[in-house]
């Protein structure tokens, strides 16, 4: 294994099957029911008779949310106060979790504590988390004997603490992959905490539409949540719960954004994928037909919006172990090619489980990959322990200066709910919304914002008198006119004074094109909650673009004026024709009086 994957998990990392260029498989380590296998060590020599060098975890960071701890014995009242504001300060960097390693020096040293001074570190962290109002769950043990006859230990302990300000974490996960490859009944399985029956009863309260439940297949984008308690424990459907007893007693919620996996429901799958704006992805492979259909395109698509993704091989019950090995070698071949450039971690115990959630919240590069089965139920609980550690990307500073900035809330979906009236659902980009607020909607086809309030505010169907920055949810309108809405609107704050525009340039790479890319050709266009087709005014410095050019390409909207932000990210599609880029420069629109007027300000398009 080279010198980079080992400094990456610790140096205590093992590949399985000893193979310098196969995938990781977690750490080998002794975690209870991890399966894992330990070599024997004695008076600080291997089994193999080579003098052992102490183990090591890459240095502790002053920032993110894990803390090394040599040992936690007896502190005196002064200590146990500085490691309790030590503790607050690891959970705000968490969002509310934080993870202690205890018997690891700061430089990450794998010291160990005996089995007394372990028993004593893990009374004081108690009496802490209590102090916070924290619980704690021991992750995993692992022995350290390089050293000393006296068995040692490091033990691994997650602490989760719901944030004052907030009901409980929520982290978004779209769910990718091929038609039939098993997604909705997995998110069925998942959340209402009963088998298949290998015929997708799973699946049935997921569908939204009558042929959906006809052809077995999603065709519209669906939600479902899992929750884990404190404790860590699952807390889903089963035992006749609502989704509002689900929110109640989870202190973090993992929402499922179901995607469609047949070609023609593509520009639903997109939509999700860049209005949602998911935390990750998940996507999932089936074990019998391997990567067939569109699991490339989705595999792509994750990749151009740098979604960070983990890989589902479902239905290992249907195939021989030759077959699902066959199927994990040919992900781990992609993944390695060099336009992914991913490092595969295969999932094989809980241990691993355990391993893989940290390292890929902190490494992009890593790719767990779990193997299971929503029949049988094989590795499903791997799969929930992934889930329950798996941290938040952002930090508490980065939602802090997101929360200070003025309303924006992207409208992804419109409804009409009988004594509600007009409801809208979407994702809040910025700022604070509160329950009265008055903000301002649009752009509408002529380019105006329309005002509005909010009457009522709910998260995962359940009433929230506050958003703030990053969290999804649906607002009511009341008797606002539903037929003025569209998605791919805003609601902001009414100081903002939004600019729209219908043209605009993008800096892009073509990733696919089967002739020539010119002036006048027209694409579908996806800037976040934004999907317009749009017609290709100007090449620059170019007269035609080939498969993988770069160039700065002015697009102008066929139909009506949208809300961009520079910077965005763009994907845009035609038939096979597909690229991706940013937006580099607006021409905004000004509104007046007697109607439209475009006008170009300093910095802005230059023809």
């Amino acid at each position: 294994m080279d010198s980079r994957v080992s400094e990456l998990f610790g140096g205590c990392c093992r590949p399985a099957g000893g193979g310098a260029g196969g995938p990781l498989r977690g750490r080998g380590g002794t975690a209870p029911g991890g399966g894992g296998s330990k070599a024997k060590k004695k008076n600080g020599r291997s089994r193999g008779g080579k003098a052992n060098n102490p183990p090591y975890l890459p240095p502790e960071a002053e920032d993110g949310n894990i803390e090394y701890k040599l040992k936690l014995v007896n502190p005196s009242q002064y200590r146990f106060e500085h490691l309790v504001t030590q503790m607050k300060w690891r959970l705000q960097e968490g969002r509310g979790e934080a993870v202690y390693q205890i018997g690891v020096e700061d430089n990450g040293l794998l010291v160990g504590l005996s089995e007394e001074e372990m028993r004593a570190s893990l009374k004081t962290l108690r009496r802490m988390a209590e102090k916070v109002g924290a619980d704690i769950t021991v992750l995993r043990e692992r022995e350290v004997d390089y050293d000393s006859d006296v068995p040692r230990k490091i033990t691994e302990v997650l602490v989760r603490k719901v944030p004052d300000n907030q009901q409980f974490l929520d982290l978004r996960v779209a769910v990718l992959g091929n038609v039939d490859s098993g997604k909705s009944t997995l998110l069925g399985v998942l959340t209402q905490g009963e088998l298949d029956n290998g015929r997708g009863r799973a699946r049935l309260n997921l569908f939204r539409h009558l042929h959906e439940i006809q052809s077995g297949r999603t065709s519209s984008i669906s939600f479902e949540i899992l929750g884990f308690n404190s404790k860590g424990e699952v807390v889903n459907y089963s035992d006749s719960r609502t989704a509002e007893e689900i929110c109640e007693s989870s202190s973090k919620m993992i929402t499922f954004i179901d995607l469609a996996g047949h070609h023609k429901y593509l520009k639903t799958t997109i939509f999700g994928l860049t209005s949602y704006c998911p935390d990750f992805a998940m996507l999932v492979v089936s074990a019998n037909t391997g990567i067939a259909g569109t699991t490339r395109e989705h595999l792509g698509l994750a990749m151009a919006l740098k979604v960070p993704f983990f890989i589902v091989i479902s239905k290992v019950d249907l195939c021989s172990k030759a077959t699902v090995e066959r199927t994990v070698k040919q992900l781990e071949r992609i993944l390695k090619q060099p336009g992914c450039n991913k490092l595969p971690l295969l999932v094989n115990s809980d241990d691993d489980a355990v391993t893989a959630a940290q390292q890929f919240a902190q490494s992009p590069n890593i790719t767990p990959i779990f193997t299971l089965s929503s029949v049988s139920g094989e590795n499903l609980d791997l799969l929930k322990v992934f889930l329950n550690i798996l941290p938040p990307l952002t930090n508490s500073k980065e939602q802090e200066e997101l929360m200070q900035q003025l309303t924006e809330f992207q409208v992804d979906e419109i409804y009409t709910v009988p004594e509600v009236g007009t409801v809208v659902g979407g994702t809040l980009s910025s700022g604070i919304c509160r329950e009265g607020e008055n903000l301002v909607v649009g752009p509408t086809d002529d380019g105006k914002f329309l005002q509005l309030k909010v009457c009522s505010i709910q998260r995962n169907r359940s009433a929230c008198r506050v958003l703030r920055a990053g969290q999804a949810a649906t607002l009511a309108l009341g008797p606002f006119d539903r037929s003025l809405l569209r998605k791919g609107m805003v609601m902001v704050s009414p100081e903002m004074n939004p600019t729209i525009c219908s043209v605009f340039e993008a800096e892009i790479v073509l990733l696919f094109h089967a002739t020539t890319f010119r002036k006048g050709f027209q694409v579908t266009v996806h800037v976040g909650n934004v999907r317009q087709t749009a017609i290709v005014e100007k090449i620059h410095g170019k007269d035609k673009l080939r498969t993988g050019e770069k160039a700065v390409v002015r697009f102008r909207f066929i139909k009506h004026p949208e809300y961009l932000k520079i910077g965005a990210k763009l994907l845009f599609r035609e038939g096979v024709t597909k690229g991706i880029g940013h937006v580099t420069d607006l021409q905004a629109i000004i509104t007046k009086e007697n109607g439209l007027e475009e006008s170009l300000g300093p910095g802005q398009l230059s023809f």
